[in-house]
């Protein structure tokens, strides 16, 4: 945990943990759900929790089902009422609450099925009034909820209660904001498929229960945590409302919380213990923050912001500046392989062995070029031996007509060749067949997982070879983990482990390049990576891995702080161009990706000005004024 050795009253009006990860705040939420259940279990007495659905409690519900596999944590007498259900909504579709609670956890635990209560999606506009006051009265019978379970939406909703939500509502029909409808679009396959209403318990009902969790994980959460603890009670944020309940807890992981004044300004919170990172990251916000440039920080801006106590432990501001400048002046290189016969003193990669090889591992098939695509050019221009690892098929994220388009190419093409293969004129038709009369969300079929992942896999190699990469060089992993066809994916694995292991040591790499962006909304990006950390582990002791460095990226959603980058490598505008040529060869994921979140433009787009803003935000510093630049963190867990 972090930054808890001041008060923090002052800024946070709700109490607030902070754990390193969502899986460890997840087990301590799951430890005081069964702290209850088992109390109340031996006075003979239910235990009445509210539910929430989305990825954000899944990992509560997987320790509650360990439990009652291996602990003995008996559900027979829990009372379970779910926050919300989308509307209409039948109760055996993919996207349902029902399902999805089923799959989590009803199924694999010994309630009592009569015990469940999930608003209905099915019910008649008509009858859906009086199945709401029907919800409310039966949460009441039972003495109201012990424990609520709740995540947060970026619009700050709780449950499906958007902006403008009162915090006396109970119980009723809703219709979805557009952001939020945006956010749930990947799991519907496309926003034109989320319905555009939900019932949802109100903010009144979830102010009644006597205890509140609400979870947030990521960095696309950090700004409304900020706004939820530490702003203003606002309508336009119902989740304010919490800061009115006796007994919430707000629990985040520390992505989450990175825009909370104990994680971003600390300084402003309490005297803290100073250390070079907290000095650079100080020193960078105050240059922000005034508009000036490092090296014109005065010590009167020091003193005036609560920074006063750096200058005690360094000296003169121009002392301070001076070190910080340097330490940011020192990531920046063209050399992202290392400069062969050069003072390597203070470059962020080592100039032997020269050339280096590399390995890229990209999640999906075009990663590698929207994230650093400029950086890929240059380590092959620079001669390196660079090799590229898809690590999924990305088969989801292509449209069904172009799965049509590519099956009737092919089918044509051996009309054309006068080649009446039955099989493959089989294969067409049942393509054709199922795509004609598949259903909103329903999961694809082998034969259109096999062709949507032919696409894209052409494409990467399409890209690879502009960029100059040897066909030998590009490698399709297809990590059995994202094979399900379905927008969720099936745990990481020992056999995704290997896959990843059996690469990387098959290459023995000088540098692997790995996606690490947090805020990837659909999650994929933190399972391979994953896979690369558990494989790096196992390899630790090979003596090549000693002259490894592993360098992180962002995907296309967010850059790194500053204050984090230790490789920052400049593009001209003939390279940006290369890049976004590059970006171009993923013709599917072109103009209208499948999941665009709710970023609307083309990733090429996101790249383009993402790393144009880094480099402005470089050169607001004081340091050289650059086209672009693509960021890297090197991880060094094993070092």
């Amino acid at each position: 945990m972090l930054f808890n050795d001041f008060d923090l009253s002052t800024f946070e009006k709700i109490p607030t943990t902070i754990f390193g990860n969502a899986s460890e705040g997840s087990l301590y939420v799951a430890q005081q759900v069964a702290k209850l259940i088992r109390e109340r279990n031996e006075q003979n007495k239910p235990t009445v929790l509210g539910l929430a659905t989305g990825s954000t409690p899944t990992q509560i519900y997987d320790e509650l089902v360990r439990m009652h596999k291996e602990e003995g944590l008996s559900f027979k007498k829990v009372i379970t009422f779910n926050l919300d259900e989308y509307f209409p909504m039948q109760p055996d579709t993919l996207q349902s609450y029902v399902h999805f609670m089923n799959e989590y956890l009803f199924d694999h635990v010994d309630i009592d099925r009569n015990n469940i209560h999930i608003p209905d999606g099915t019910l008649k506009k008509e009858e859906v009034s009086a199945f709401c006051q029907e919800y409310e009265n039966k949460i009441e019978s039972f003495g109201g909820i012990d424990i609520q379970i709740l995540g947060i939406g970026r619009t700050g909703h709780i449950g499906f209660n958007e902006p403008g939500s009162p915090i006396d509502s109970k119980t009723r029909l809703i219709t979805l904001d557009r952001l939020t409808m945006l956010d749930a679009a990947s799991g519907f396959f496309g926003i034109e498929n989320v319905p555009r209403r939900a019932i949802t318990m109100g903010v009144g009902t979830i102010m009644d229960a006597r205890k509140v969790y609400m979870l947030a994980w990521g960095e696309g959460k950090a700004t409304i945590i900020r706004k939820t603890v530490e702003g203003e009670i606002s309508n336009q944020i119902p989740a304010t409302f919490l800061q009115k309940h006796k007994n919430c807890e707000v629990i985040l992981d520390e992505a989450s919380s990175a825009e909370l004044t104990r994680a971003k300004t600390p300084w402003l919170a309490g005297p803290i213990k100073w250390n070079n990172f907290l000095i650079k990251k100080a020193v960078i916000w105050l240059s922000q923050e005034l508009g000036k440039p490092i090296l014109k920080l005065t010590e009167e801006d020091y003193r005036e912001h609560g920074m006063n106590d750096i200058l005690i432990e360094i000296g003169t501001a121009y002392n301070v500046n001076i070190r910080v400048f340097n330490q940011i002046q020192h990531t920046i290189t063209g050399w992202p392989g290392g400069k062969p016969n050069a003072d390597d003193t203070y470059r962020p990669e080592r100039k032997t062995p020269f050339p280096k090889k590399a390995l890229i591992f990209s999640p999906h098939p075009d990663d590698d070029v929207i994230s650093m695509g400029g950086t890929f050019i240059r380590l092959v221009d620079h001669g390196h031996k660079v090799h590229v690892a898809y690590q999924t098929s990305g088969n989801i994220a292509v449209f069904d007509d172009d799965a049509l388009r590519f099956a009737d190419f092919v089918s044509d093409y051996h009309d054309s060749l006068g080649d009446k293969d039955t099989e493959v004129s089989e294969m067409f038709t049942q393509v054709r067949k199922f795509l004609n009369n598949k259903t909103e969300g329903q999961a694809d079929s082998e034969e259109v997982k096999t062709i949507k992942g032919l696409i894209r896999r052409g494409e990467a190699k399409s890209a690879c070879r502009y960029v100059g990469i040897p066909d030998e060089h590009i490698h399709f992993l297809d990590l059995p983990f994202y094979e399900t066809g379905e927008i969720r994916k099936k745990p990481i694995g020992p056999d995704d482990i290997e896959i990843t292991k059996n690469l990387i040591q098959s290459i023995k790499p000088h540098q692997i390049y790995a996606a690490g962006d947090l805020s990837d909304p659909h999650g994929t990006h933190r399972v391979c990576l994953e896979a690369i950390f558990q494989a790096l582990r196992e390899l630790k002791d090979e003596p090549w891995m000693k002259n490894c460095y592993v360098w992180l990226y962002r995907g296309a959603w967010q850059e790194w702080g500053i204050e984090d980058i230790e490789m920052a490598v400049p593009l001209s505008p003939e390279e940006t161009d290369r890049k976004r040529r590059a970006i171009f060869k993923h013709q599917s994921q072109k103009d209208r990706p499948l999941f665009p979140g709710t970023d609307t433009r083309e990733f090429w787009q996101r790249a383009d000005d993402r790393t144009r803003a880094t480099a402005e935000l470089y050169d607001s510093l004081g340091l050289a004024e650059y086209e672009a630049m693509e960021a890297f963190v090197r991880w060094k867990e094993l070092d």
